[in-house]
């Protein structure tokens, strides 16, 4: 291990980097192997059903990926589901953590239910949802419809995507509120105190006080939950399974049908590629965002 001493003079110093090499290293590993064999099929013919046929296409699975139409229903339907899950978070969360910092009888078990469905696994509650809730013939939803005498919804028919939307958001509303309640409580109640007695009251208050405040949050909260929610797979493949016909299939189920179900593992990693480079897009702006709000 090599030692220098410091600059004072005081005792030796530790070299740190050479501690830190194995688990960079690992990590590297970890993330170079798996995008290096996915460029390699990539530019690969490479079938499950057919190991006879093979060797290399070049741009082949690519321009067959760009030509393929269910390439753009998969990127509107992702744009889509990312985009009102965001929403509905942001909105969702904020409200929640509102509520949630006011003081009332319960408030700890309040904020415990409210947190809990976001470490629940997405499919068990994809399939809570998709068999106790939204069934047609059994669900809450549907009891609740006729109840009222309303025609019953058949969610995953007639909605899909709205549907895994719906779904999604539930598990997501928790991450947000705990982000945007622990910014919440970090407000200076001074500041509001001070508001207050200016003549500050309801709308006006959070919107020239508390939403200023929790702006970075926010960003945070879109940044992280952008990069996760553009994986969405599970939730999916438990409901509807990209139906009916491509009604609810994103890029992610795209490249799992492909690689899967049509058995095309070079036409899979084609858009293993495409969905990195969108991915990193997105994150490139994001954290550009995250940046410029910090700076402030």
């Amino acid at each position: 291990m090599a030692l220098a001493t410091n600059s004072e003079g005081i005792g030796p110093r530790v070299a740190t980097r050479p501690l830190l090499a194995p688990s960079v290293g690992l990590l590297l590993l970890w993330m170079i192997v798996p995008l290096a064999l996915t460029l390699w099929f990539s530019v690969q013919r490479y079938n499950l059903l057919d190991s006879s046929v093979g060797g290399f296409v070049g741009w082949g699975n690519y321009a067959f990926l760009l030509s393929d139409p269910n390439l753009a229903n998969a990127l509107l339907n992702t744009v889509l589901l990312v985009g009102g899950v965001l929403l509905a978070s942001v909105i969702g969360g904020l409200a929640c953590a509102v509520a949630l910092d006011q003081g009332f009888p319960g408030q700890g078990v309040a904020r415990l239910l409210c947190i809990a469905p976001f470490f629940v696994m997405p499919t068990v509650s994809a399939l809570v949802w998709k068999n106790l809730l939204m069934h047609p013939v059994n669900g809450l939803f549907a009891y609740i419809s006729r109840s009222l005498g309303l025609p019953v919804v058949d969610w995953f028919a007639q909605v899909p995507l709205t549907s895994v939307g719906i779904i999604v958001a539930w598990q997501w509303i928790p991450f947000a509120t705990l982000i945007l309640l622990t910014s919440l409580q970090s407000l200076d109640r001074e500041q509001m105190e001070a508001a207050r007695m200016d003549g500050a009251r309801g709308l006006k208050l959070f919107a020239f006080i508390t939403l200023p405040h929790l702006a970075r949050s926010i960003t945070i909260v879109v940044m992280i939950e952008t990069i996760f929610l553009l994986s969405v797979f599970a939730e999916i493949l438990v409901t509807t399974a990209g139906g009916p016909g491509n009604a609810s299939t994103t890029l992610p189920f795209l490249i799992y049908k492909t690689a899967l179900l049509d058995y095309d593992v070079g036409g899979a990693s084609a858009g293993g590629v495409l969905a990195i480079i969108l991915a990193n897009i997105v994150a490139f702006f994001l954290v550009r965002t995250i940046s410029h709000n910090l700076d402030r």
